[in-house]
């Protein structure tokens, strides 16, 4: 999964698995969205709580992209569900992403913030 800058409030939002189901498609993202989205998981995973949490990319508005984080010892296994714009009640494709190292995703993370501030 992957969240790139386009330029302006234009993100990429691309999830693929194995090369056999893709999604790919434009979200309108301020700095300061993507800037807080980016501290809020920080904040999530400097202080494991042993649970699980769950976060929209974009909230109180159409949400593209949501993350649902489940704790496995010192992993994390991430649920993406990304649904059209502009349609929160359609779920255009939901995935799961094989558990990831929390100090190597607390890395990329302080890398993505960092960018954007």
């Amino acid at each position: 999964m992957e969240l790139a800058h386009s330029g302006g409030d234009d993100w990429r939002v691309t999830a693929d698995w194995c090369s056999s189901l893709r999604a790919d498609f434009t979200a309108c993202l301020s700095m300061a969205e993507v800037a807080d989205f980016a501290a809020t998981m920080l904040s999530y995973l400097r202080v494991p709580s042993g649970s699980r949490f769950s976060m929209a990319v974009t909230p109180g508005r159409n949400n593209p992209l949501t993350l649902r984080a489940e704790p496995i010892r010192d992993d994390f296994a991430f649920f993406a569900r990304l649904t059209p714009n502009g349609d929160d009640d359609v779920c255009h494709m939901q995935m799961e992403i094989n558990p990831i190292d929390a100090t190597e995703l607390r890395g990329m993370f302080e890398r993505l913030h960092a960018s954007l501030l």
